[in-house]
């Protein structure tokens, strides 16, 4: 488990990725995304999540060249929407999101959701596109394990990492396991519940303890569950406050009451519908 805001997993290609990054989902590109993505790596953010479908890759290319961090200490995913996949149309669309982001490579390229039939040949231009070194690692998003056993029996690479929706109140217990089983790892988006999470007796007592704020402990025990997170927001207080969780740590005990408080309740759409 890391130990402090740059901590790193290792990828099963080698790649290290660090646990805890900034979600920019729904920031207006220009000078919101700028400034949040500034903020962040100002505080220590070194991993930033951003996606075609956000429309503000610019801005956060920006932002990663004018922080004059060096580009190889910054983790940077990108993913593809769903309107694109296929082969030709997924490299089509990593050329534009690559233009707007302004950079050489990409980190993590993601299938933003599986859609309904286009995966595996979306997954093949991943591969031609990680072959190529434009991408350090490629990995998915949204995937039930049924689409993720369909993906590795036909394809050459396996996924590093799935990006869900994961929080106290969808765990996802069972993907998890399927994930750990094959040495992919589990990304949190919406890892607060879209904040339902802070008003929940459970985790308002166990902050209490500490000092914390409930979403402190919620960040908390995803990064105790190895689950790497990508908390979004644009406020400066905030991304420094969540990201001030590692000086404390849940007790065994603790793990176990906000494990129980799972409710198997999605607050977005199930990939098997969404199209």
């Amino acid at each position: 488990m890391t130990k402090s805001l740059q901590g790193t997993v290792t990828l099963h290609n080698g790649v290290k990725m660090p646990y805890f990054g900034l979600g920019v989902y729904k920031i207006e590109d220009g000078n919101d995304v700028i400034n949040s993505v500034k903020t962040a790596l100002k505080f220590g953010y070194r991993s930033i999540d951003t996606a075609a479908l956000y429309e503000n890759e610019e801005g956060v290319g920006q932002a990663i060249k004018d922080s004059g961090i060096p580009r190889e200490e910054i983790f940077v995913t990108t993913k593809v929407w769903n309107t694109d996949h296929g082969y030709e149309n997924t490299l089509k669309a990593f050329d534009k999101s690559i233009a707007k982001l302004g950079l050489e490579y990409v980190d993590l390229y993601l299938i933003h959701w599986p859609g309904k039939d286009k995966f595996v040949d979306t997954w093949r231009a991943l591969e031609k596109l990680y072959r190529e070194g434009l991408v350090r690692a490629i990995g998915v998003s949204n995937f039930k394990p049924h689409h993720l056993q369909t993906l590795m029996d036909k394809s050459e690479e396996k996924p590093v990492i799935n990006q869900v929706e994961l929080h106290p109140y969808f765990q996802q217990k069972e993907l998890r396991e399927f994930c750990k089983k094959h040495d992919i790892v589990v990304e949190a988006w919406s890892p607060l519940a879209r904040g339902q999470v802070l008003n929940d007796s459970v985790l308002n007592e166990i902050g209490k303890k500490y000092g914390k704020s409930p979403a402190q402990v919620t960040l908390r025990w995803h990064l105790q569950s190895d689950i790497v997170v990508i908390p979004k927001s644009v406020t400066p207080s905030r991304i420094k406050e969540n990201a001030d969780i590692f000086d404390f740590e849940l007790t065994d005990e603790e793990m176990g009451q906000i494990n129980q408080i799972d409710k198997n309740t999605r607050f977005f759409k199930d990939p098997d519908v969404f199209f």
